[in-house]
């Protein structure tokens, strides 16, 4: 299952690999090209897709569309935004205005490739879909500090597609940080509790169905999993299902009143096993500081995690905070409550010999 939050922990950004600045990409047909002249004889245009022409007498150059386009001399390779650059065996690279680059004056070139960053900063804020989930909806809110998701652009299939088109403008919602969300109008003065990371739905959906009388506000990224959600509540005639679209912690941060949560809920989140990554993972004493004021007193806060250090990093940390008290009676981990079904994330983890602990602590 997919975690959705962000560790409010403010620190320098690592080195790649996980990126904590991730910046979600435009679509994947969307190409850019860069066009740049190395002399009278060769050429490199490089799209953003990784395709690359070069040489005076033969290129070929892949759009996102997978066609290919070769010939004796010239290649041109068409971006999304109509932009064409094209080589030739003495011209170097040819710009959209006609003039070669070697012509183009320095200062002129550098609006050029201005332009063009501007065009791609566009299209990395543009919706997926008309209507639906935002690309970045807090994009004024950006920050440098250590995130503990990473989104992930992956195909949507035409149902998932088909909800998000019909269903967001209803049941979804974009964590802008602009506003404070009034809840009771939300899930028409049903209690609500806050789900953090919930993949492809399938749990949510079920507990949803199964509890008509709480609202689940249900925080993710991944777009595909957003319209599976969305699908299966509304396949099953659930109307307390809200889905929320970016991070979490601006929505704790900004978008909740003190008090207005009837519980949390965090279902294997990433584990982030590796040492280096440890202060990526979400349950830390900073995220519980945002968690603490939004909750209602007696609000549960229930975790789940197959991964066994981690489950010992969630007791400690839960322990030591002064606003949570365990209520497990011998102080450590507690039974898998019937509302919580088996999700598939933690059947694969069964199926491996993994232990899976439920963690469940009261707001006091």
């Amino acid at each position: 299952m997919s975690e959705q939050p962000l560790n409010p922990t403010t620190a320098p950004v690592p080195e790649s690999g996980t990126a904590d600045e991730a910046v979600l990409s435009a679509d994947a047909d969307t190409t850019t090209v860069h066009a740049s002249a190395t002399g009278s004889t060769a050429a490199d245009v490089t799209a953003s897709t990784g395709a690359t022409a070069c040489g005076p007498t033969a290129a070929d150059v892949t759009a996102g569309t997978g066609s290919t386009a070769s010939g004796s001399t010239a290649a041109d390779a068409t971006a999304r935004t109509g932009a064409t650059a094209s080589t030739g065996p003495a011209s170097g690279v040819t710009t959209s205005t006609g003039s070669t680059a070697s012509d183009v004056p320095a200062d002129e070139a550098a609006a050029l490739r201005a332009a063009s960053f501007e065009r791609a900063r566009r299209l990395r804020q543009e919706p997926r879909f008309p209507g639906g989930p935002a690309a970045d909806p807090a994009g004024s809110h950006h920050e440098r500090r250590i995130r503990s998701f990473q989104p992930r652009r992956s195909r949507v299939t035409t149902g998932q597609q088909d909800a998000l088109e019909r269903l967001w403008p209803k049941w979804g919602l974009d964590i802008d940080g602009k506003r404070v969300l009034d809840l009771d109008q939300l899930f028409d003065g049903l209690p609500v509790v806050l789900e953090i990371g919930f993949g492809m739905g399938e749990a949510t959906a079920q507990m949803a169905a199964d509890d008509p009388g709480t609202g689940i506000l249900a925080v993710d990224v991944h777009t595909p999993g957003q319209g599976n959600l969305l699908g299966l509540a509304d396949k099953a005639g659930s109307t307390n299902v809200r889905v929320a679209n970016g991070d979490a912690v601006i929505l704790l941060r900004e978008m909740l009143a003190p008090e207005s949560l009837d519980g949390l809920r965090v279902y294997f989140p990433d584990p982030w096993p590796k040492a280096r990554h440890h202060k990526r993972r979400l349950i830390q004493p900073e995220f519980l500081d945002l968690v603490a004021p939004v909750l209602k007193p007696g609000a549960i806060v229930h975790c789940a995690t197959d991964w066994e250090p981690y489950a010992e990093q969630m007791l400690e940390v839960l322990t030591a905070h002064p606003r949570f008290e365990n209520t497990a009676a011998d102080g450590g981990y507690a039974p898998r409550p019937a509302f919580r079904p088996l999700t598939r994330f933690e059947g694969q983890g069964l199926d491996k010999g993994h232990v899976v602990h439920d963690l469940l602590f009261a707001r006091i």
